[in-house]
């Protein structure tokens, strides 16, 4: 495999390409149109055949979560768009929305009409302000030429479609800490269940997918369901953004089938920066244990990354080589968990606050080979217990660093410092 799948980032080079003109130049609203002609129930087994499954990281199957909205119940349907794109080395939705906006409103519409809904969000994270005014004149404009509203295009169908921007916490990136923030709450995760499909936004049933996901489903209703099944691997269907950054030399996104390697997507990117050698990389983000070189040609889908011990989550690749301190990685990550952690539960709250002190105390030089006993105790304590991933995400960083690269922290403490700065380890040392 040696080439790209360009659909959703097939126009990012036209200068136009954001608005209503530029994409309907390039077939832009032409699956709406069809899918307004369909039953309902029809696009969502078309999507199901896809085999389309969640870009937001879980890779839970798309059709499937719309088909557990209970239909004839007499409550109104909700489609919300997760685009708090916060984590770590993620940056595939931003991007998209900016060069792509309308691709996204199409897959709204078509999706609230799947689902029966007649009103819909999209939540943005607050600080990418420049994104939330670009996906505003995209929604302004759809309204305008009739795709929003009432009776759009004369099939009886009503869509809202309303744009909100998020505050800027990590936490509101798990989808039932999502729906409490556009509620007007503090953004913390619920108990489920019941599930968002049951009881949702407003207690009622509701759909919450993220950017890429929905943006995928114009071109499943406008090519069809196994054309899109035609890409990728058997279980793993499609194709996907994968977001290279680091130490790269063409870092940026690639838009690939399901199943690509990391080999496959250095070549393509030029490959690590000169004079240097792939130490370690996280395959979908910093809340997936990372991997090493001998990873490389791990197959990048769901089921060959699982089972290789990481996760495919958002495919954003994060390329390190060997200058790079996997403890100060570590730590850094660990640090940003703790920072984000909404406090609600208490193995999140307080495991994380102790793996940032640990780690930093390591990273210092100062520790000793039973605080890698006692990381790896907490990280324990920590997964599964806590009320979201987000403590999860956090072990994964521990566990895999420490499997890893066990050797590079034992050295930290044996050296009085970090063996890749030898003036900050002496700095350190003194203190």
């Amino acid at each position: 495999m040696t080439t790209l799948t360009p659909v959703l980032t097939a126009t990012w080079d036209q200068p136009d390409s954001f608005t209503i003109e530029g994409y309907q130049r390039n077939g832009g609203y032409q699956a709406l149109r069809k899918a307004l002609t369909m039953d309902p129930d029809a696009i969502i087994q078309a999507v199901k055949d896809s085999g389309l499954r969640g870009r937001g990281g879980a890779g839970f199957p798309t059709g499937m979560k719309w088909g557990f909205i209970p239909q004839n119940d007499g409550k109104p349907h909700y489609l919300v768009v997760n685009a708090d794109e916060s984590e770590p080395g993620t940056c595939k939705d931003i991007p998209l929305m900016m060069a792509n906006p309308h691709v996204l409103v199409e897959g709204v519409i078509i999706s609230a009409y799947a689902i029966r809904a007649n009103h819909a969000f999209i939540y943005i994270r607050g600080e990418v302000l420049h994104v939330i005014r670009r996906v505003q004149q995209a929604v302004r404009e759809a309204y305008e030429a009739g795709y929003l509203g009432k009776n759009i295009l004369g099939s009886g169908f009503d869509l809202e479609l309303v744009v909100h921007c998020g505050a800027g916490a990590y936490i509101c990136g798990e989808e039932t800490a999502l729906l409490d923030s556009l509620e007007g709450y503090r953004g913390q995760p619920r108990l489920k269940p019941p599930f968002p499909a049951v009881a949702g936004l407003y207690a009622s049933p509701t759909v919450i997918n993220n950017v890429e996901s929905i943006s995928s489903v114009p071109s499943i209703i406008a090519n069809g369901a196994n054309w899109f099944a035609s890409m990728g691997t058997e279980r793993s269907k499609g194709f996907g953004i994968f977001s290279l950054s680091g130490h790269v030399k063409r870092p940026g996104q690639y838009e690939a089938p399901l199943g690509i390697t990391l080999r496959e997507l250095l070549e393509m990117a030029g490959g690590i920066r000169e004079g240097h050698r792939l130490k370690f990389w996280t395959p979908g983000g910093s809340s997936t244990p990372i991997f090493t070189e001998e990873h490389i040609d791990v197959p990048l889908d769901f089921e060959s990354v699982g089972k290789a011990g990481s996760m495919l989550g958002t495919r954003a690749l994060q390329i390190f080589d060997e200058t790079t301190c996997v403890v100060r990685a570590a730590m850094r990550w660990i640090e940003f968990y703790a920072h984000e952690s909404c406090g609600k539960c208490t193995p999140c709250r307080e495991g994380t606050y102790w793996l940032k002190q640990v780690l930093q105390r390591l990273e210092r030089g100062q520790g000793t080979e039973e605080d890698l006993a006692t990381i790896t105790d907490i990280a324990d304590n920590i997964l599964g217990r806590s009320f979201c991933a987000l403590g999860d995400g956090a072990t994964s960083i521990v566990h895999s660093s420490v499997k890893h690269f066990r050797d590079e922290y034992i050295q930290h403490f044996e050296n009085g410092g970090c063996p890749f700065d030898p003036a900050a380890s002496t700095a350190w040392s003194k203190q």
